[in-house]
């Protein structure tokens, strides 16, 4: 078990660039991860080439035996590294999106505790402790992720680094507009040697004030939160249900038209069959509700939070929807239209 675990990390740091180490551990530790999961990596990597190797034995050989054992030798060799390329590409850019997608919600979190803190910390200045020992004093379980991170520009500045290049760098490591702005005024302030206390105040009074707006323009946008939602679950999933049932009726009418035309022999024109498939039809359905569904969540979260990340959690909740809805209407239309097939 042992051998295995370090054949594991061994890979991974393999497969991990090495010019890529010290990018990748900032970015984790954005994330709240404070190590390179090697062993993951290696896993993926084992991951990758057993997926490849079923894609290419179940269908790639079969294909290839038809040429001659060079070509057969060389196109193997080229389809597996473009297969397995393609693959660990793939869940590379998962864990990607995984991983920054949790940097925006630590972020967000910090966000929402930032006028709290600030709020202490200032009293605690109000109180006569400096400015170090404040921000100390104001680190509290309750501030969670930014409670972590304040408790390590206190560690930088107790091993005697500067505080304002402390906090600088922790505006710095975070996209975060109005933490970089709230640091910002918080070291100008230091540095100028004014009432420091008197400007947190006013940085908290800013923050509430910009998150009532925000609160506000939110909910002024629920009436076209609303609209979209029955767009995407009710009314796309109605219309594509409804043409596939009409497509049924039609397809059944020219078939029977066809069997009179060919009896008769007499009509003043001819019928021919159509190019459109109703499973086609069906499938392209599905993919378009499925495409709908995305780009709506991602519509809806632009004008609700003013960002596409906060949109990730309207996905599930449209595809689900429309799809329910659509096999739903599927079985009611296809009851009531039955008795318009021949």
């Amino acid at each position: 078990m042992a051998f295995r675990i370090i054949f594991l990390e061994e890979f991974g740091k393999a497969f991990v660039p090495k010019r890529a180490i010290p990018h990748l551990r900032l970015f984790l530790l954005k994330a709240g991860i404070s190590y390179v999961p090697y062993k993951f990596f290696g896993a993926l990597f084992y991951l990758t080439a057993l997926i490849t190797a079923i894609i290419y034995l179940f269908f790639v050989y079969p294909f290839l035996l038809q040429y001659s054992q060079l070509v057969l030798l060389v196109a193997s060799a080229i389809s597996w590294f473009i297969i397995q390329i393609s693959l660990a590409t793939f869940f590379i850019l998962l864990v990607y999106f995984y991983v920054d997608l949790r940097i925006y919600r630590r972020t967000k979190k910090m966000e929402e505790t930032l006028p709290d803190f600030l709020q202490v910390v200032a009293s605690n200045l109000k109180g006569g402790l400096s400015f170090e020992k404040a921000l100390l004093g104001a680190i509290k379980p309750r501030f969670t992720i930014l409670a972590n991170e304040m408790a390590e520009v206190s560690k930088k500045v107790m091993t005697g680094h500067d505080v304002s290049i402390a906090l600088y760098e922790l505006g710095q490591k975070y996209d975060s507009p109005m933490l970089k702005r709230s640091i910002d005024l918080m070291v100008g302030e230091l540095e100028s040697g004014g009432q420091i206390a008197n400007l947190i105040d006013k940085i908290v009074r800013r923050i509430k004030e910009t998150k009532v707006l925000k609160e506000e323009i939110s909910a002024s946008a629920v009436a076209y939160m609303i609209f979209m939602a029955a767009i995407v679950i009710f009314i796309a999933p109605l219309l594509f249900a409804l043409s596939y049932n009409l497509l049924i009726v039609i397809l059944s009418f020219i078939s029977k038209l066809s069997v009179v035309t060919a009896r008769a022999g007499t009509l003043p024109f001819s019928v021919s069959g159509m190019a459109i498939e109703p499973d086609n039809f069906k499938y392209f359905s599905i993919a378009a509700l499925a495409v709908i569904s995305f780009f709506s969540s991602l519509i809806v979260s632009i004008v609700e939070k003013g960002n596409i990340k906060s949109g990730l959690k309207y996905i599930p909740i449209f595809l689900i929807g429309s799809l329910a809805f659509y096999f739903i209407f599927m079985k009611v239309l296809s009851f009531v239209f039955s008795g318009l097939t021949f």
